[in-house]
């Protein structure tokens, strides 16, 4: 199914669609409840599956995106909300949440092919070198989508506020 999204997010894009959001929920497993990729249990089995469902579809949308003259004007987002603890928990088969290390990738669209932004330490924690914060990420996005972050802002509880709050700062390191 993901695959077939793929193609379809293709064929949007071709047509003018804007924005569009792929996202994985399908069921490798067949019903046992392993629906993307945040396992806690299990990891190496729920990651290959996860894995074996994304990898190709993916890079073969960059691919024909790419092949087609659309991924220059096209921003890909591949990203999550957390990343991994480098160490089991304590049920010895997952690992629990990381905010402090992950990895997202951005492709097309004006930035940087084949640059590699950050480094965490040794154990794969906590970022130590070119940290990104997610209003930083936010930034960037809405740069390379030609929306000035500082200026886009929404009411809320009698303030003005913005999607990356006071924080945000362009990854310019990114940008082609």
């Amino acid at each position: 199914e993901y695959a077939k999204n793929c193609i379809l997010a293709r064929r949007l894009i071709e047509r003018g669609v804007r924005v569009v959001q792929l996202f994985n929920g399908s069921d490798p497993s067949g019903g046992n409840g392993i629906t993307n990729w945040d396992s806690h249990s299990n990891i190496l089995k729920t990651h290959a599956m996860q894995a074996e469902i994304m990898d190709q579809p993916t890079a073969a949308l960059i691919h024909d995106l790419k092949r087609r003259g659309l991924l220059e004007d096209t921003l890909v987002v591949w990203c999550t909300e957390f990343g991994r603890m480098p160490f089991l928990q304590s049920n010895g088969s997952g690992r629990d949440h990381n905010p402090d290390a992950f990895t997202c990738f951005l492709a097309g669209a004006g930035v940087k092919a084949g640059h590699s932004h950050g480094e965490s330490d040794e154990f794969g924690f906590k970022s130590v070198k070119d940290r990104v914060s997610v209003y930083d990420f936010n930034a960037t996005i809405l740069h390379l989508m030609g929306l000035d972050h500082e200026r886009l802002s929404f009411y809320h509880n009698g303030l003005e506020r913005r999607l990356t709050n006071v924080h945000g700062h362009v990854v310019h390191d990114v940008i082609a």
